[in-house]
Order: C-alpha cells, then structure tokens, then sequence
C-alpha cells in the first residue's frame, strides 16, 4: 500500500468495531482513522477518537452529544450527531473504506450513502444485505463499488474465490458453530432464558448476533447475505454444522474439489483481509497448530429444533420485501427476548406470524423498505406484548 487507507468505522464501539481498531493499531503506518460513530457508548467513543486521532465522530444518542462534544472540542476532534451526519460524513473526500459495523438494519442508509459516494465497503452488517440485497447489489454496480464482507463464513468465501479462476461455483458450504443449544433437547431450548443463549461457544459477539446464533437465524441471514454477494441461488448453499468452527466455509467447484479456509475464531482474521485487500497483513493473533488440533467434525442442522433457517429460505425464494420483513420481524422479537418478554421459540413464531401476514411487494424500491421495516417492527411489538400479557 502506496498511502495510507483512510477509513471510517460506523459501529466502532461495538465487537467489530473494537477489533477492527485493533488490526490497525498493529499496522498505523498503513491506515487512519478519520471517522467513528457509536449509538449510545459515548465515553468508549472518546477514548476511540483520542486515541486513533480521528478527524471526526458521530453520536447518534442526541442526549451524549454535549458530553462528547466538550471532551473532544480540546483535541481538535468534530462532533455530530444523528443519521443525517453520519451519512454525510461518509461520503467525504477523506474516506476511502468504509467499515459498516452497525447492528441491524439502521446500518443500511450510511452503506447507501457510501456506496452512492463510490467508497469501498467492508461489510460487517449483513441486514444491509438481507433487507434490500438487490438494490444494494444494483448500486454497487452502478457506482463500481467492491463490497468486501467481514462476516467470517463470507470472507471464507470470498477466499476461497481467489484460487479458483473463471470456473464457475457448484455450491457453497455455510459452516455454524450450532450455537449454545446444538445439544439441548427442544423441550429444554424452549425454557432457556436469555442469559443461556448468549453463551456462544466459539464466538465473543454481540447481543443480537448471539441471540440470532443461538436460533440459528444468524446462518439464515447468511444464506441470503451469500446469495446476494456470490450470486448463488439457495439451492446452492448448503449449510452444516461444524462445532470446531475452524473451518470458516467452503466453496465446491463442478469437478467436486472443495477449498476450505481455515483458522480459529477471530473476526479479527477478516477484518485484515477486508481493509487491507489484496494484501494478507501480519497479524498478532493465534496461529493453528494442526498437530494438536484435532478431529473437526460435521452435521446437518436441525430444523425442527432452529425453525430459522427454513424461514429465512422462505423469505429469499420469495424475493421482493419479504426478507425485509423477517429481518425487521426478527430484530423486535429479539429485542423482546433480551427483556425476557417472551420465550425462545416466540421469536420464530413472531417472524413467521409477521411473514404471513405483513403486505408483501414483489417490486421494491428503498422508499418500500424502509416503509417496510417500520410496518413489521410495529407489528411484531404488538405481537410480543400479547404474548408477553400472557406470561403475567
């Protein structure tokens, strides 16, 4: 790399965020960072700014901004607040690579203004990419934006697609951990409690993303995030439980070969590749040792027990908002769940009750999908606070 890579990080104070800060401070000659937004963490926020020396940051709690705005103003640091900023600030001469780090669908607006700005994605907020994946997918054409995914089983992929040439993929291989409840009885995951489905096994993440782990929706949205990314049908994504989660996911070719990648679990792995593509960056991390490593092992999910995965095939067969609608359904009966307002199996009757019966548009454009996700999250509230009326 000639010049260093200027980047903005929307989401920094959260598990990627944090780990994408740390792959560049293992390499400050070779990135800056020029701009960081949180949601609610403001004091993590500030020591981010001042430590990274960023050029600018974005608070969206309307309520923190003062408070990070006085303990910045000494540094030189710039302060705003809200969506409308953030997704100025992205399209800025001064960004090169943008890092979307968000959680959930509010981080489809700023990847919008980005890509619309011509800025290079890295993508970490795969609800960008299940919500509105054809639209996304047009612009990124239209402006000749690579979008280069963060998720581990994407990055895997995408890896794996280096060594392969012009042939063409047979099918993809979507390894899962099989979450905290891969063993468990469904009569027990039914009584489990939040606090047990945060327990991912493999992976320090989020409370969403464990949650959605847990249901194994997280691999449902994967399946459409692939889909959109590789340009594969569902048919073509196989999904398989692989509890070592050392490999990251796997690409079959027409003559049966397979190319796997490999590692232990650290989103800091794909992280590097993403910001620093086409170069592989040293990386102080833990290296495999295959003489120790062990026997890796396999299996077909369950769907009787992770009804997910059959929803969010669904949802991409049938195309137009209706991904959006699970994805927004999801999002609120997760929500619901973290407050122990319902149970874990209410939160795949909520997205399948919200996909039955939410309106559904075959042909969308961004004003349906954001009409779309407020009219589902509506309604599955409403659906939570039956359920949760009846466990009083």
């Amino acid at each position: 790399m000639e010049n260093k890579r200027r980047i903005a990080i929307l989401g920094s104070t959260g598990s990627i965020g944090r780990q994408t800060l740390d792959v560049v401070s293992q390499h400050p000659d070779l990135f800056q960072i020029e701009v960081l937004s949180a949601l609610n963490s403001s004091d993590l926020l500030i020591e981010q700014a001042v430590r990274f020396d960023a050029n600018a940051v974005v608070i969206n709690n309307a309520d923190k901004y003062q408070k990070v705005a006085d303990a910045l103003d000494p540094h030189g640091i710039k302060t705003f607040c809200g969506m409308d900023s953030l997704c100025e600030l992205v399209r800025g001469d001064n960004i090169d690579i943008v890092v979307t780090a968000m959680v959930g669908f509010s981080g489809l607006r700023p990847t919008m203004a980005a890509i619309e700005a011509g800025k290079v994605i890295a993508l970490a907020n795969k609800e960008t990419l299940v919500a509105a994946g054809d639209i996304v997918m047009k612009a990124a054409a239209k402006h000749r934006v690579p979008i280069l995914p963060v998720d581990s089983e994407h990055s895997a992929i995408f890896q794996c697609l280096q060594g392969a040439g012009d042939n063409a993929i047979e099918r993809i291989h979507l390894t899962a951990s099989g979450g905290p409840f891969r063993e468990w009885s469904r009569e027990d995951i039914a009584k489990a409690p939040a606090a047990a489905a945060l327990k991912h096994p493999q992976w320090n993440m989020g409370n969403k993303i464990s949650i959605d782990s847990a249901t194994m929706m997280n691999k449902g949205l994967e399946v459409i995030e692939a889909r959109w990314l590789f340009g594969v049908g569902a048919d073509r994504i196989n999904v398989v439980v692989h509890p070592q989660s050392i490999i990251h996911s796997m690409v079959e070719f027409a003559d049966g070969a397979v190319i796997a990648q490999m590692g232990h679990p650290d989103m800091r792995e794909p992280i590097q590749y993403a910001i620093g593509y086409p170069s592989r960056l040293p990386l102080d991390n833990r290296k495999l040792d295959f003489s120790t490593l062990g026997s890796l092992t396999f299996q077909s999910p369950d769907r009787e027990r992770f009804p997910a995965l059959d929803l969010a095939v669904e949802a991409l067969s049938k195309g137009g908002n209706m991904a959006c609608i699970m994805n927004a359904a999801n999002e609120s009966a997760v929500a619901a769940y973290l407050r122990d307002e319902i149970g874990f199996y209410d939160i795949t009757d909520i997205v399948a009750e919200c996909m039955d019966g939410t309106d559904y548009v075959r042909e969308c454009d961004l004003d349906t999908i954001f009409e779309t996700d407020t009219a589902t999250h509506r309604r599955a509230a409403e659906l939570a606070a039956r359920i949760a009326s009846k466990k009083r």
